[in-house]
């Protein structure tokens, strides 16, 4: 709980607030239309909420670039309750249906993908496929070129994130998705949670088979997700929840309507500001990163200098506790950031940062700050001269 009159959020990768645009959408779907789209056929509520459900879903489809000869493939999205059940629908969707015909048994990711795609892949390979991680660069990125290697004749599926969600570096879709597409029953997955809205993501561009997006992380409702699949895909997707035919088929379970409206709202928002949002967060990054570098000697950045979301600044603040320094320090004065992901529980060391760096103190003193589309410049101001203070306080008692 905060002392101090400031309410400086910094951890949008963890989650942001609700558009008050998307609340407004999704207001009549809780308390007037709330009817099942199950029942469609039935009765008018039922019918109402389909037809919202279907407008979200063309907006979802529209905003990540899902067309075929001009036109919109809205049955290409499939919602979910959010990112972490897409993953995993995603992974052992291909994987299961690949078991099945026969297909192949390798699989193919990275070192720093979120928990939703380590954890799956580990279950895999707990029943019996291949899995093989590729590693990433000093900045977190990973190379086309390992990727292209990893590949054999039984890979099935390549599952690599658009954007790191701790240290916000961005990776090469098109030229993995390019790699994908020169092999048969082979798919590409990518988690884009963090990246919507901050990257121009086309999937027909990109090659891309399948993707995760959530709600929460766009200024839209948490429990509520999607997973596009190419229409190829979809028809061989296994359901990882089955019951009463959802989805068409492919996720069971009563649609959670108000949540659906609030996406496509909040992805539709998202693109159309995306050009502003993104030189707005940039600035405010770029400045406290100045600020930080300027006045704090043994300050490092992790992650890649230039291709990183703009709103992402991680850093490490070496021989400084940095547990005691967000818990406490910080967050008594109103200054909100995490430690890595805030996306897992516990206090374990950041994977990611294990794998850009051998340096044990720099991956433990590493901090996330997550800017968003309503700060201000005095608002990072304040919370650069929170953030400077205190660590000097720290350096100069412990140093």
């Amino acid at each position: 709980m905060t002392t101090s009159d400031h309410e400086i959020y910094l951890d949008h990768h963890a989650t942001t607030p609700v558009d008050d645009r998307v609340v407004a959408e999704m207001q009549q779907y809780f308390t007037e239309e709330y009817g099942n789209p199950a029942s469609k056929d039935n009765h008018a509520f039922g019918h109402t909420a389909h037809a919202e459900m279907e407008t979200a879903r063309e907006q979802v489809a529209k905003a990540i670039g899902a067309r075929t000869g001009g036109e919109v493939v809205a049955k290409s999205i499939i919602f979910t309750s959010g990112a972490t059940e897409s993953d995993n629908f995603a992974i052992r969707g291909i994987a299961d249906y690949a078991r099945e015909e026969g297909l192949g048994s390798h699989l193919i990711t990275s070192e720093i993908e979120h928990e939703a795609v380590l954890e799956p892949y580990k279950q895999l390979e707990q029943e019996g496929f291949d899995v093989t991680r590729v590693p990433v660069d000093e900045y977190g990125q990973v190379d086309p070129a390992d990727v292209a290697d990893a590949i054999r004749d039984e890979t099935v599926l390549i599952s690599i994130m658009a954007a790191n969600n701790e240290i916000g570096t961005i990776n090469p879709l098109e030229e993995i998705g390019n790699i994908a597409a020169d092999h048969d029953d082979l798919w590409f997955h990518t988690d884009a949670v963090q990246a919507i809205g901050y990257v121009d993501i086309d999937v027909n561009e990109m090659g891309i088979d399948l993707m995760s997006i959530s709600g929460h992380k766009i200024y839209g409702p948490k429990g509520i997700g999607a997973l596009y699949a190419d229409l190829s895909v979809k028809t061989k997707l296994k359901p990882l929840l089955v019951g009463g035919g959802h989805e068409s088929g492919k996720r069971s379970g009563t649609p959670n309507v108000p949540g659906i409206v609030g996406l496509g709202k909040a992805i539709e928002l998202a693109v159309q500001h995306r050009e502003e949002r993104v030189s707005h967060v940039r600035e405010l990054r770029d400045h406290l990163w100045q600020r930080l570098s300027d006045e704090l000697e043994t300050v490092s950045l992790n992650g890649h200098p230039e291709e990183r979301l703009p709103n992402n600044l991680n850093v490490s603040f070496p021989n400084v506790d940095v547990r005691e320094l967000v818990r406490m320090s910080l967050s008594n004065q109103g200054v909100m950031a995490a430690l890595g992901s805030a996306c897992a529980s516990g206090d374990g060391t950041s994977h990611v940062l294990e794998a850009i760096t051998d340096d044990q103190d720099r991956i433990e003193s590493a901090v996330r700050f997550g800017l968003g589309k309503d700060l201000t410049k005095e608002e990072i101001d304040y919370a650069a001269d929170v953030i400077i203070e205190e660590v000097n306080l720290t350096e100069s008692i412990f140093g």
